[in-house]
């Protein structure tokens, strides 16, 4: 039997240094978008957690944000 969360914990990243590696930035970078609210992300307690499937999302969003104004 598979644990229902198993899926959960693989889509979580957690801090600031794994959010960087998995969109390819720094962590600088990362906690600056963080600061003025660019960047989806939730806390746990005053850890930074975000998902890569919301990222993913995001990222899509942005792309066709960037395309719909050129």
């Amino acid at each position: 039997m598979i644990p229902a969360n198993d899926n959960v914990s693989a889509d979580i990243l957690k801090g600031a240094e794994e959010i960087a590696a998995f969109l390819g930035e720094d962590s600088r970078a990362i906690y600056y978008a963080l600061s003025k609210g660019r960047l989806p992300h939730f806390r746990v307690g005053q850890n930074i957690r975000a998902r890569k499937s919301t990222l993913l999302a995001w990222i899509a969003e942005q792309e066709q944000s960037a395309r719909a104004s050129a």
